[in-house]
């Protein structure tokens, strides 16, 4: 494995880490945007917001590092990417703002008519977030993005099938992880109802997604024959793995054991985004860009995987202590001095 490879690899990471994590926080607001009216919908509502309220800024760390690694140790690669997908990361970099800012204010105005306000912009952002970026990953994927400043169509990069497909799948997974990783909050909480509500969500969507992933084969197939020759080849056996880690998925939340479909319904996802991996490698951009013609120079990719790994240490504890502090059960974090 080159010294490239090792620093990708590390983007990979923290990509996985922001589709797991920000993904189910995207799909948080996904299902609070299909909650119901103001009655009906305010247990879900405010089931999503105690479970994101304390991590949603936390998630968007791995987006930025995944952006800093690329940028610094595969600018060739990075600069054609922005520059010829500069309308979808616009797009997708507003939603976030919106979200953000909705999500904050739509606790702190008095009105119903401003709160609903937010409360629509905020679910609205986490709908068209993912599928922006997801269009993104399409237009990568299928080789739309040459080497060099603004080389792509910057319409049809990510106005495409396979760009279709990926925001497409990317708001169901995010809407999928989202049901499963609620469904254990709500359990954990004594909040039996909702808890099986949101089960009830995640095996529709499984079963849509399901449906939606088989449907795209023949999609990359037609669109994406590059990566779908790598799919069906090298990249099979982790394919493979995420159809196998999914229905095990599935048959957990059939029998409410919420924790280990967690984990299940991770490995799936994250098997899916090293099967693109796989499937695309040993290029970064398609047809033609390796990892190692698209690296910077070996100073400066040694002196990064140095910095990353200092910062890891600081970082990592921190984000982990987070999460485990906000999984324990509400009674124990309500109590005086629970969080010092």
């Amino acid at each position: 494995m080159t010294l490239a490879e090792v620093v990708l690899g590390a983007a990979f990471t923290g990509l996985v880490a922001y589709a797991l994590f920000g993904g189910a926080d995207f799909g948080g607001g996904v299902w609070d945007l299909l909650a119901g009216g103001t009655e009906r919908g305010r247990a879900v509502r405010d089931r999503i917001e105690r479970s994101i309220g304390p991590v949603w800024e936390a998630n968007h760390v791995w987006l930025i590092f995944v952006f800093v690694v690329l940028w610094t140790g595969f600018s060739r690669a990075f600069a054609a990417a922005v520059t010829t997908l500069y309308i979808p990361l616009t797009l997708a970099a507003l939603g976030m703002i919106a979200r953000g800012a909705a999500f904050a204010y739509r606790k702190s105005v008095g009105t119903p008519g401003m709160q609903r306000f937010f409360g629509a912009a905020f679910a609205l952002s986490s709908l068209l977030t993912p599928f922006f970026l997801g269009a993104v990953v399409g237009g990568v994927a299928s080789g739309r993005v040459p080497p060099g400043i603004a080389e792509g169509d910057v319409v049809r990069s990510w106005v495409n099938p396979t760009s279709l497909l990926g925001g497409t799948l990317a708001v169901l997974v995010c809407a999928y992880l989202a049901a499963v990783f609620l469904c254990g909050d709500a359990r954990r909480d004594g909040e039996h109802d909702l808890a099986e509500a949101f089960r009830l969500r995640a095996l529709l969507t499984a079963a849509v997604t399901g449906a939606v992933g088989l449907a795209g084969i023949a999609v990359l197939r037609a669109d994406a024959p590059v990566l779908f020759d790598g799919l069906t080849g090298r990249g099979l056996p982790v394919v493979l793995l995420s159809v196998a880690a999914g229905l095990a998925a599935l048959g957990l939340l059939l029998v409410r054991r919420y924790t280990v479909a967690r984990i299940a319904s991770a490995l799936a996802v994250t098997a899916i985004l090293a099967g693109w991996a796989v499937g695309q490698y040993p290029y970064v951009l398609l047809p033609e860009l390796t990892v190692d013609e698209a690296a910077t120079g070996r100073t400066t990719l040694v002196a990064l995987l140095t910095a990353l790994s200092a910062g890891m240490l600081v970082l990592l504890p921190a984000l982990v202590y987070l999460y485990v502090l906000f999984q324990r059960p509400a009674d124990h974090r309500d109590r005086p001095g629970a969080c010092h």
